[in-house]
């Protein structure tokens, strides 16, 4: 038996493969029959935002928060860290008053994505 060591998704697997001869037996197995999905509940439907928006420029996930919520921040002041493609980038405050962030550490989002409001 062979050992390999797979990663996928940044996890890593030990796996052992066992080498057969050239007959191989190969069994058919019928699919599960797909269960039923259930019906999401409509998005709450949030009001309006006011302040000065942090958008998301690009798809990534959502590492670090770097100032508190509620916190003052200044104009052009690193407030998180979105990482993508494995780099860290850090996002910026567009302006100056209190932050309220509107996502959080760990989840992935996309291009345009709202992450804060600062008003």
């Amino acid at each position: 038996m062979r050992k390999f060591i797979v990663t996928i998704e940044g996890k890593s697997y030990e796996v052992g493969v066992e080498e057969v001869g050239a007959e191989a037996s190969v069994k058919t197995i019928a699919a599960a029959a797909p269960q039923p999905v259930a019906q999401q509940a409509p998005a709450a439907v949030s009001a309006p935002v006011s302040g000065e928006k942090v958008l998301s420029p690009f798809p990534g996930l959502i590492k670090k928060f770097l100032v508190n919520e509620g916190e003052a921040v200044k104009k052009d002041q690193p407030v998180l860290i979105l990482e993508a493609m494995k780099m860290d980038n850090d996002i910026t405050a567009p302006c100056d008053g209190k932050i309220s962030f509107k996502t959080e550490v760990g989840k992935n989002v996309e291009t345009n994505a709202l992450l804060a409001v600062i008003g």
